[in-house]
């Protein structure tokens, strides 16, 4: 297939016989134009190559760029937080770890640009996004390593046959001044350039924000037998980091006090990330229906966080209490830093055909992966400690430190996997199909601490894939699967000796399964899709540490379940009123197996018959629009997630909440128009992220107005 794909290449311009293959060009103009203009998608590529969503037999959410600039989500993680199944684990170093159906996503290593791997360490931002695609359940036949509980593959805009562009301009509290272009520009019969571009700064109350992304892409031979693109990316963002609130414990439940708006770190405290990456795509079609796509990609992911720990000091000589709590009690600033750098090579090359053999319509999918990652860490680098307090009166009192911490201990890891699939989906009748998929990856990894202590990892694993679709007609379809996922223990990045992930050098791949049964329906009059699904995930072999010899090695002894269902919406229900609903319910998330012990206190860790921490029994996103007028659109939404524990504190509960969004936007012309966000409409203060010592609260209540032109 690469051969195939590089002798593409090399061809010289397409003769006549070679010219516009009409349906793909008319389906990629359909796609482009969708995103902007509904909330539905009918069509995803998460599956490998463009796939229908009904052919595919589990539970996918797409958030559409309509949806996206609908409720003003600039920022990546606001577009997984309205994503129904979506938790977030604050991490101890500053990254997040988000979970889906309660399972982890690997400190986001489960998240892909265009089907590839994304870098783990930086902060994003949508203002390239056409959409973003969450698969949900087990996919490591399509995906590789990890996707226990799914994917998040965000799709980059790509250039169209057509003169268009557009300028957003918005003003916001907190400071807040952003400014996008998106410009298309027809550059030849077959070619198109695109660029998106991004300015963007903020200062909500001393937690600083600023943004720089530019990403051009030009794209030729559009529609013929061999198209090519070319696409470089670049996004910086330099902030201050909120990183945690300490919390008060009542009736077993955590206690919000601190306001969200907030910031009781030093001035000099900063978060700073960056992605530079280059890709090279080609796709060749042998024929209407059969096409092979491959795309080389090499990036740079960096993170540089130094920050502040915030914890109460004693008032009056006292431990500080919810009850004495008080603008004058004692504010400590801990110091927290770490650096990450990682550079990825990766390539991939997809193989779809559609045809006929033994009487019978087969869909074939097929391709190669391969990924070169070497990264640098060094997750605790803070540097000496402070004497300078605050109080909970003085937020953001202009304090700093000179940054001191020299030059960073880094622990190197080189890990590289090669991937090798095919699944067929074939028409058994002309309602019936089976799907059937499998996989094998080779994965090799080495790590080196700042010590110079050596650790090495090499795991061979087969995944399957299997699915039945029925669709008795146009308007519905039926269906079963059964998916696996891996986790190497690469996946922590480390094996320093000392800590826990020192004994995964001598432990196998953790496992999992999903079971999926679901359906699909067109409503009203196929302005509307909705989709309901009953879905158990369970990881069989989870890490455990041996009791035995526990600080030697883990054993794949633990094991936990989710079962649920899950319910998207999504469309017109008449032609002023649009709609989108996504609702994850996990009546049953349970850790069945474990060799974590309960103390005499009954804190600590979860234990065997606990429910899994941050795995909320419901989560739901819904988000509506009205024409009131011929000029006037009116919105509004509600994010509600339920009770949770934090992990490695079974003893409290972060209480459930909802908080409210709405929407104005008066449209003066076919070119200009004035939108009102307001997000969080109660100021609801609420734990967002947790971790076993403290929690980020979600964002205070905020209000934007963005003023659009297109020419």
């Amino acid at each position: 297939m690469l051969a195939a794909s590089v002798s593409g290449w090399a061809q010289t311009a397409p003769d006549a016989t070679d010219k516009t293959l009409g349906t793909v060009v008319i389906k990629e103009k359909t796609a482009g134009t969708n995103a902007k203009a509904t909330l539905r998608a009918t069509e995803t590529s998460i599956g490998k190559g463009n796939q229908a969503l009904r052919d595919i037999p589990q539970s996918v959410t797409v958030m559409t760029e309509r949806l996206i600039d609908d409720r003003n989500m600039d920022d990546f993680r606001e577009v997984l937080r309205t994503t129904a199944g979506v938790t977030f684990q604050a991490g101890e170093t500053g990254e997040e770890d988000v979970r889906l159906r309660g399972f982890s996503l690997g400190l986001a290593g489960d998240i892909y640009t265009d089907g590839l791997r994304d870098g783990a360490l930086y902060e994003r931002d949508t203002f390239n996004n056409d959409r973003v695609e969450v698969l949900k359940g087990s996919a490591s036949m399509l995906f590789g390593k990890g996707s226990t509980g799914g994917v998040v593959n965000q799709v980059n805009k790509q250039p169209f046959l057509m003169d268009q562009h557009e300028v957003n301009y918005t003003l916001g509290t907190g400071k807040e001044n952003r400014l996008t272009g998106d410009f298309n520009f027809k550059t030849g019969e077959e070619s198109a350039l695109r660029i998106n571009a991004l300015v963007h700064e903020a200062d909500n109350y001393g937690a600083t924000s600023s943004k720089r992304g530019i990403a051009p892409t030009y794209r030729w031979g559009i529609g013929t037998r061999d198209e090519f693109s070319v696409g470089l990316y670049h996004l910086e963002i330099k902030g201050t980091p909120n990183y945690n609130h300490p919390w008060f414990i009542k009736d077993g439940v955590i206690v919000p006090t601190l306001p969200a708006k907030n910031y009781y770190g030093f001035d000099s405290d900063h978060l700073n990330t960056s992605a530079t990456y280059g890709t090279l795509s080609h796709t060749h079609r042998f024929d209407h229906d059969s096409q092979l796509t491959t795309r080389v990609r090499h990036g740079r992911y960096e993170r540089d966080l130094w920050a502040s720990v915030i914890r109460f000091g004693q008032t009056n000589r006292a431990a500080t209490t919810i009850n004495n709590l008080s603008p004058d009690t004692i504010v400590t600033r801990s110091p927290k830093g770490r650096i990450g750098i990682s550079d990825t090579t990766q390539l991939q090359s997809d193989y779809t055909s559609s045809f006929s053999a033994w009487g019978k319509k087969h869909d074939l999918i097929a391709g190669v992966d391969y990924y070169q990652e070497d990264a640098k860490r060094a997750n605790n680098f803070a540097g000496s400690a402070s004497s300078l307090t605050t109080t909970v009166g003085t937020p953001n009192n202009g304090a700093s430190r000179t940054d001191t911490r020299g030059a960073a201990p880094f622990n190197t890891f080189d890990a590289r996997n090669l991937g090798l699939y095919v699944q067929d989906t074939m028409a058994l009748t002309s309602t019936l199909k089976l799907i059937g998929g499998l996989r094998y990856d080779d994965f090799k990894a080495s790590y080196q601490t700042s010590a110079g202590v050596n650790h090495e990892s090499a795991d061979g694993l087969w995944s399957p894939r299997l699915g039945a679709v029925f669709q008795p007609d146009e308007n519905s379809a039926y269906y079963a699967s059964f998916g696996t996922s891996f986790n190497t223990s690469g996946d922590t990045y480390q094996f320093s000796p000392g800590s826990p992930s020192a004994k995964d050098a001598n432990t196998g791949p953790e496992k999992s399964r999903n079971i999926e049964f679901g359906s699909k329906f067109e409503l009203f009059e196929k302005r509307a899709s909705l989709g309901v699904a009953l879905f158990h995930s369970e990881k069989y072999n989870e890490r455990n540490t041996d009791p035995d010899t526990a600080s030697e090695q883990n054993l794949l002894s633990g094991k936990r379940h989710a079962t649920g269902m899950e319910f998207n919406l999504a469309g017109r229900i008449t032609p002023k009123w649009e709609i989108f609903y996504n609702h994850t319910w996990i009546p049953s998330a349970k850790i069945d197996e474990s060799n974590v012990a309960l103390n005499a206190a009954g804190t600590g860790a979860q234990v065997k018959g606990d429910r899994s921490a941050i795995t909320p029994k419901h989560s739901a996103s819904l988000w509506t629009t009205y024409q009131v007028l011929p000029a006037l659109r009116l919105g509004g939404g509600l994010t509600y997630r339920g009770k949770q524990n934090p992990e490695g504190a079974r003893h409290v509960q972060a209480d459930s909440f909802t908080t409210v969004d709405a929407m104005a936007e008066y449209t003066f012309s076919d070119s200009t128009s004035l939108k009102m966000n307001i997000t969080n409409l109660t100021d609801k203060l609420y734990a967002d992220s947790l971790y076993r010592g403290f929690y980020i609260p979600g964002a205070a209540r905020s209000v934007q107005l963005t003023l659009k032109t297109l020419f």
